[in-house]
Order: C-alpha cells, then sequence, then structure tokens
C-alpha cells in the first residue's frame, strides 16, 4: 500500500515537473510591422518617395478640380444668360471634365495604393529574415505581429520591434 501511494506521488510530481518546464520554454515574443516599417531608414526613405509622388498626382488632380470648378461656376453665373443649346453644350462639356476628373481621382487612388503595396511587398520579406534570424539567436517558440491580429494584451517587455528595426537597418546598411 505505501508502495503504491509512494509511486503514484512519484509519478504526480514527475507530472507536474514535466508541465512546468514544457511551458518555461516556451518563449513568445512580438512585433508591429508598421512601426518596423515606418521606423526603418528602407521604410523612411520609401515613405519619401510615396509622398513625393503623392504630392505630383495631387498637382494634376487640383488642375482637374480647378477646371471643373470653373465650368460650373461659368454655367452658373452666364447659364441664365445663355441660350438653350449653347447651356446644354456648356453643360456636356461640364459633364465631361466632371467625368474625367473623377476617374483620375479613382485612377490615382488605385495607383497610389498599388505604389503602398509595392513598397511593402519589397520590405516585408527582408523584415522576416530579420525577424527570423532574433527568434533563432533569441531562441523564441513564437512571434506574433500585433499590427495584423487584435491582442487584447501583450507583454511590452517581449516586443522586439526596436530589435528588428535595428537589425533590419543594419541589414540594409551592409546591402548598400
Amino acid at each position: 500500500m505505501k508502495k503504491n501511494i509512494f509511486l503514484i506521488t512519484g509519478l504526480v510530481l514527475l507530472i507536474f515537473v514535466w508541465t512546468n518546464t514544457s511551458f518555461a520554454a516556451d518563449k513568445i515574443g512580438f512585433i508591429n510591422m508598421q512601426q518596423i516599417i515606418q521606423g526603418s531608414a528602407a521604410g523612411k526613405k520609401a515613405a519619401e518617395d510615396f509622398k513625393k509622388f503623392l504630392e505630383k498626382k495631387q498637382e494634376g488632380i487640383k488642375a482637374a478640380e480647378n477646371e471643373v470648378k470653373k465650368l460650373k461656376d461659368e454655367l452658373d453665373k452666364q447659364g441664365a444668360v445663355m441660350t438653350a443649346s449653347a447651356r446644354s453644350d456648356k453643360e456636356a462639356a461640364y459633364q465631361r471634365k466632371m467625368r474625367d476628373y473623377q476617374i483620375l481621382v479613382d485612377d490615382t487612388n488605385k495607383e497610389l495604393q498599388k505604389r503602398d503595396q509595392e513598397y511593402s511587398q519589397k520590405l516585408i520579406p527582408e523584415i522576416l529574415k530579420v525577424v527570423r534570424t532574433i527568434a533563432e539567436r533569441e531562441k523564441y517558440t513564437l512571434i506574433l505581429d500585433i499590427s495584423t491580429m487584435p491582442m487584447p494584451y501583450h507583454d511590452k517587455a517581449n516586443d522586439i520591434s526596436r530589435k528588428v528595426i535595428e537589425d533590419f537597418n543594419k541589414a540594409q546598411g551592409a546591402k548598400k
């Protein structure tokens, strides 16, 4: 009887120790991919390029918008004194310009989204290599991106975004 009690107690202790060590071995880290992209030197350069591209596109949109406003103002001011055919011609010209303006804005928005995705697609694989290197070096079991999934809580001490930015900048500097 005593032998069975010792055996059961020993098994329970063994299971307890085994489960605690397996939980202690898991190391989970967190990154914020948006923060890494925005904080890295390559991300800042991409943002600068994107901003220049955006400003150039906005100039074209602003010019088209001014043309549309000018036609609308002319139509509003002179519409009452115009002949019916002149008014309909002016309205048709305004409608064409408005449609062209809307198409320009839609095309520009699509192009901006595409350009943003291209920058991200170019940077993310390189960033993931750095994350993988850090994870292997520091023996992380799992690293989660908190920018892509809602996370009610995570330990800020396990957020390695700063390390990733530093190592990514070093890796990009070494490539040049």
